[in-house]
Parts: C-alpha cells; sequence; structure tokens
C-alpha cells in the first residue's frame, strides 16, 4: 500500500487548555488512516501561556516539530508552517479545535478518486445558548448544506453558499504555497486579516473544494459572553476584508452597512429612546429569521443577535478604518 505524505500545521497562540487534545486527535486520525506518512509542525505565533510547553512534552507517536515566531498572526503562523512542511500534503488544523478519529481515514480513500481538496465538516459542540446560536448562523447563511450535510463539492461560482475555513482544511502542499503567495488583504497589519475567505476563494477558483461529513472535526465555540463578544468583533474586522470584495456574493451587504449605520447612530444620538427600540426590533426579526428553528434556538438566536450586531458592527467600522489606514500606507 503506497504510503501518503502529510505536514499537519498547527498556528498556536495562547491554546493551553486545548492543545493537547488537538495533538491528540492528531495522533488517533494518523494511527486510524495508516497510509500517511505524517509529521505534525506547530507554529507558537508569541504565545504567552504556556501552550509551547504543554507541546513540547506531547508524547506523539508522530514526528512533531515546533516552530517559533514574534507574534504576527495566525496568517503568517500558517505561511511559516507550510514553508516547513516536508510533506506532499498538508493539513491545516486549528489549536483547540480537534480532528474526528475517522477523517484521515476517509480522505485517503477519496485521494484514490482524485479527491484532494478538503474543508472540514465542522461539529459544535455543547448545549447552551451560544452555541445554539452558532448553529442558526449556519443554516441561515449555509442551509444548502447545513440543511443536508453530504459528501459533495463547490467550486468559484458556488463559493458564498458553503461552510469553509482553514480551521481544518487538506489540500496538495503546493496548492496552499500559490494560494498564501496570491494572498492580498487592504489591512497593513495581516493579524487583522482575513485568512480564510481569500485564500480558500483563490483554490476554489483552481480546483474544486470537497465537503463531507466523513472529514469532520469538532470546534468548540465561546460559551461566555465576553468572549463572545470579542469574537464577534473580531468577526466584523474580517469580514470587511474578506467580503468587501465585488467577487463576494455578500458584498452589497458591506457596502449598505456604513450608511445604514451612520444614520441609525445619528438617529439615536438625537433620540436615545430609538436605540432600544431598534434592539427590540433586531431581535424580533432574528427571532422570525430562526423561525423553523426549534423553539430553543429561535429564542437563543433572538437573545444574541443585538449583542452580535452590535460587536460584529464595531467590527466592521474597525475594518474600514483599518482598510483606509492600509491604502494611505501604500
Amino acid at each position: 500500500m503506497e504510503r501518503i505524505g502529510l505536514s499537519v500545521v498547527v498556528p498556536l497562540y495562547n491554546e493551553t487548555a486545548g492543545i493537547g487534545a488537538t495533538l491528540d486527535s492528531i495522533d488517533r486520525a494518523v494511527t486510524a488512516a495508516e497510509r500517511f506518512d505524517a509529521e505534525i509542525v506547530v507554529v507558537d505565533d508569541g504565545s504567552t501561556d504556556d501552550g509551547r510547553a504543554v507541546v513540547e512534552s506531547h508524547p506523539s507517536p508522530v514526528p512533531l516539530r515546533v516552530l517559533a515566531q514574534a507574534n504576527r498572526g495566525r496568517f503568517e503562523a500558517r505561511r511559516a508552517g507550510l514553508e516547513a512542511a516536508t510533506r506532499e500534503y498538508v493539513l491545516l488544523l486549528d489549536a483547540g479545535v480537534t480532528l474526528e478519529s475517522d477523517a484521515l481515514r476517509f480522505v485517503a480513500e477519496r485521494l484514490d478518486e482524485g479527491e484532494d481538496v478538503w474543508n472540514g465538516h465542522a461539529v459544535l459542540t455543547g448545549e447552551g445558548l451560544y452555541v445554539r446560536f452558532w448553529q442558526v448562523i449556519d443554516h441561515l447563511a449555509f442551509g444548502g448544506y447545513a440543511d443536508d450535510p453530504r459528501t459533495t463539492s463547490f467550486g468559484v461560482a458556488e463559493f458564498d453558499r458553503f461552510p469553509k475555513g482553514t480551521t481544518c482544511f487538506f489540500a496538495p502542499r503546493a496548492l496552499l504555497l500559490d494560494a498564501v503567495a496570491a494572498f492580498r488583504t487592504a489591512y497593513a497589519d495581516t493579524r487583522h486579516a482575513n485568512d480564510d475567505t481569500p485564500i480558500l476563494r483563490t483554490v476554489a477558483a483552481r480546483r474544486p473544494i470537497n465537503i463531507s461529513p466523513g472529514f469532520a472535526c469538532v470546534y468548540r465555540p465561546r460559551r461566555a459572553l465576553g468572549p463572545f463578544v470579542r469574537h464577534a468583533f473580531h468577526r466584523g474586522t474580517v469580514f470587511v476584508d474578506g467580503h468587501g470584495r465585488p467577487e463576494s456574493r455578500f458584498f452589497p451587504l458591506v457596502v449598505a452597512f456604513f450608511p445604514v449605520s451612520a444614520a441609525a447612530a445619528v438617529g439615536v444620538a438625537r433620540r436615545p429612546l430609538l436605540g432600544p427600540a431598534l434592539l427590540l426590533g433586531l431581535a424580533a426579526c432574528a427571532g422570525a429569521a430562526a423561525r423553523r428553528r426549534p423553539a430553543a434556538d429561535a429564542l437563543s438566536f433572538a437573545a444574541l443577535a443585538p449583542v452580535y450586531a452590535l460587536a460584529h458592527g464595531a467590527g466592521m467600522w474597525r475594518g474600514a478604518a483599518l482598510a483606509a489606514g492600509g491604502r494611505l500606507r501604500r
């Protein structure tokens, strides 16, 4: 049986709590697949916790290397890992995300069919308000797949209608290096850039991206208000960078957001009572949008939608400021 070279690239930044489970899941998946001649490349992106020590003491049966760099963001950490990788294929996997045990065995079988680009099917763990919120987001944004998870593929034409991300992504190393080389951001500091959408759009223009519940990872969403708000703010910032481009189906939404939100802010400044009314209206609209979901999901979505919208919107304004600053520096 022919062996398949695989480098698993894991960017690491302050993930002491999750990195051990991530490495354990890689070990299990590589062992179950049998066909992979694998290595793990962890890139410590200037962590300030003990995550690197956890990695260095991990008793992995898979050869493991740790690279270190000053904090430059996930994109640069992934680039460093890709450049250091020595195998034909690369699996990008975020620290804190765990790979399902049969995921690599599934991919190994599909490689024989010429299907060599795979986006991980993300499984959200747990219950509660925050998990339900993200489940509704997935079904609203990507209902064609989320309502019927299956083995399928998409290209650049269907790109924005499928869940995707470099959180868990398998592809030939050469293809990923080309996509990283073509990467462009409107921001001067790539730590704030959208490091998923532009790269994967480039990949999708060259090769179909496959997705399946058979190639799955487990993602642990934020489950407290503070982390939830910070995450929403970050997503707003990267949303502008990733979708403030004419090729995205969300581009009209980005363009419309700024005058609409500015007008709302002026209205609230003049009539403060308008603020609570707008938030209640947003919650009602969110509940109506999720009406086909279970009642607990719809209520969770309605409760958190105003919080998410405020944080995400603030992040989008930050993104606009970063883009303006990036243009001034050029």
